[in-house]
């Protein structure tokens, strides 16, 4: 996110936080499901950013926000969600829940066990492959310094615990299309959904079904997939900053 920031701050004061259980530090073993993010969302409001002007979400971040917002209004007078997503990748990709899924979670848990399949799934080819696939419309943006910084979070000590669970739909914020959109439409704040045109078919068809919402707001971006803040930030900070609407002083 720090390129995206690093351009909205020359308007606003931002603050960017980790997810628990993600970023470069070590993880507990910590069986992470949505009711530890929902609390970490209210402390969030609640200690360290109250009354925000505006809130900017990606992927399953932006879920949480919704449920937040949902339950807790006002929460800010703008919300930003970039590439919205309610359902993990392998859920995703078979259409649905599977009982496999649960046992996947189990197998990387272990103290010895765990992180020798943790580690096999985190090459540098298996990345590149899921970041050609559907995260970076340019198959050589990841690399170098890049693709480092990636490693640095996929490796991080007890890293698995809340990856394997995201992967398997353990961490998803809702259980259906219906669910998210009915906490779209608990939402009073003004909406901008923002999206990659070029996103993959499945999780855009869910982020163009957000855009049919009465006080939703939609942007799409013509460049990139999933994480188009990343590669393409400039575009998403204009496309942002155009919702915002910043009160310059005289």
């Amino acid at each position: 996110m720090q390129p995206l920031q690093e351009r909205l701050a020359t308007d606003f004061t931002t603050v960017s936080v980790d997810w628990p259980g993600f970023g470069e530090l070590a993880k507990p073993r910590v069986d992470w499901r949505p009711e530890i993010y929902d609390a970490y969302v209210t402390d969030l409001f609640t200690r360290i950013v109250p009354s925000p002007y505006a809130v900017i979400a990606a992927g399953h971040a932006a879920g949480y926000l919704l449920r937040h917002c949902a339950r807790h209004q006002p929460c800010a007078e703008r919300l930003v969600l970039m590439s919205p997503t309610w359902r993990g990748p392998l859920p995703t990709m078979v259409g649905g829940e599977r009982p496999l899924f649960r046992k996947i979670v189990k197998a990387f848990d272990p103290p010895l066990v765990g992180p020798i399949l943790y580690r096999l799934n985190v090459n540098r080819w298996v990345i590149g492959m899921m970041a050609r696939g559907h995260v970076y419309s340019d198959p050589s943006w990841l690399r170098g310094a890049r693709l480092k910084e990636k490693l640095a979070v996929a490796r991080a000590p007890g890293a698995r615990h809340a990856s394997v669970r995201f992967v398997t739909g353990r961490l998803d914020p809702f259980r259906s299309r219906k669910e998210q959109m009915e906490a779209v439409q608990g939402v009073t704040t003004s909406i901008l959904n923002l999206f990659a045109e070029t996103a993959p078919n499945k999780s855009r068809l869910e982020m163009e079904a957000l855009s049919a919402l009465p006080g939703v707001d939609t942007a799409r971006l013509p460049q990139g997939k999933l994480s188009f803040y990343e590669e393409f930030p400039e575009q998403s900070a204009e496309a942002i900053r155009a919702f915002l609407k910043p009160v310059r002083p005289n």
